[in-house]
């Protein structure tokens, strides 16, 4: 099979779908499917180095609003497009006018369910992209069971799905904690020092606001732990500043900025707690890695990310700070022997997710199309 995988939405560094899609373009390939990559002009040596055994097609115009009229009007009729068997648009938007079979990923349906989380001005856009690819993509392909529900929910009529759940690496996002506190040192970050660990897009949804009220609290029970917020900045960052120049206990609040792969586990494992207290995504990735590390995670009560948790992670409903806080304080006061048992049982959960099961999900819906 001939596959042409749409990387040209993908920012230089990768996360959240953009780690998800940079995961495909380095696994499919190992599967046997002939992997061509679709990339922005300018963006060809990043995927060759990424994906050596891939073919580079680098057609898409570098600026995003050509970049998407292209893919809406022209991708679907380029030779790329006609010299595969399938074409996989993994991020909502999909070619028009082709004659060539389509995969789209949905990750979530909060551009239908709660627009408030995100830029006014991306709702309509993609809005309209979902509906369009829901009725005319050849398959679907959703990170969650939860998105798949909401999708039945919110689009009914809509092409058949496959539900491909994300993975994490075991070997990466390990229980190993040999060697952190020297990589962490390196980085000037005192490791020994309590701290809760945040990871996630600074924008609204994130619920970091929720958090930074929660830490008010932590931070008049306890003197000595701190926040540490890694991630590279979104939409609405101006009032998350804001908040955190204000804050009672800003000095024990680090910001770390886009944090490497490399030092993200070690981040986690010598965190007191890990905590995503996001109010709604398709997946919750952080959450899932961070159980592989064998940390205490606290994220959000009813959300997809306490699904993929299933009981190896403390739970706040999405919104409340004052309960978030209590949360909190129950990881930072748990014992060794406490913590240790979460751990185990964190791993275990963690387990359950691989990218080769992505992966196999992936072409499974990659084969339903071609047979369309």
């Amino acid at each position: 099979m001939k596959l042409a995988l749409d990387v040209s939405a993908v920012p230089p560094r990768l996360a959240g779908a953009g780690r998800y899609i940079g995961e495909l373009a380095r696994r499919v390939p190992a599967t046997g499917v002939e992997t061509t990559l679709v990339t922005r002009r300018d963006d060809t040596l990043r995927w060759h180095d990424w994906s050596p055994s891939t073919h580079i097609a680098s057609i898409v115009p570098n600026a995003r609003p050509t970049r998407l009229l292209y893919e809406a009007w022209v991708a679907g009729r380029s030779s790329t497009a006609r010299s595969v068997d399938v074409w996989h648009s993994p991020h909502y938007t999909m070619p028009r006018h082709s004659s060539t079979p389509t995969v789209v990923t949905i990750h979530d349906l909060t551009f239908l369910t709660n627009p408030e989380w995100h830029e006014r001005s991306k709702v309509p856009f993609f809005r309209r992209a979902i509906a369009y690819a829901a009725t005319h993509a050849d398959v679907l392909v959703t990170i969650s069971e939860f998105t798949a529900r909401q999708l039945d929910e919110q689009v009914p009529e809509h092409a058949p799905v496959v539900v491909a759940t994300l993975g994490v690496d075991l070997e990466r996002f390990s229980a190993d904690s040999s060697g952190d506190a020297e990589l962490l040192r390196a980085l000037g970050l005192a490791a020994e020092r309590p701290y809760i660990f945040f990871l996630g897009t600074f924008e609204p949804r994130k619920g970091i606001d929720v958090l930074l009220d929660a830490f008010e609290e932590i931070a008049r029970r306890d003197d000595d732990v701190e926040l540490w917020l890694a991630g590279q900045p979104g939409w609405g960052v101006k009032e998350i500043e804001a908040r955190i120049t204000a804050h009672g206990a800003r000095s024990r609040i680090r910001r770390l900025g886009f944090v490497d792969e490399a030092v993200l586990p070690a981040l986690m494992r010598q965190s007191r707690a890990v905590t995503y207290p996001s109010r709604g995504e398709g997946f919750g990735l952080p959450v899932l890695e961070a159980l592989a590390c064998g940390a205490i995670v606290v994220t959000s009560a009813d959300t997809v990310m306490s699904e993929i948790a299933g009981g190896a992670a403390l739970l706040a409903s999405a919104g409340d700070a004052l309960q978030l806080a209590e949360v909190l304080a129950t990881a930072l006061d748990m014992s060794d022997d406490e913590r240790a048992r979460w751990a185990r049982r964190a791993r275990e959960r963690a387990e359950i997710f691989t990218w080769d099961s992505s992966v196999a999900q992936h072409v499974r819906a990659y084969e339903m199309a071609a047979r369309r």
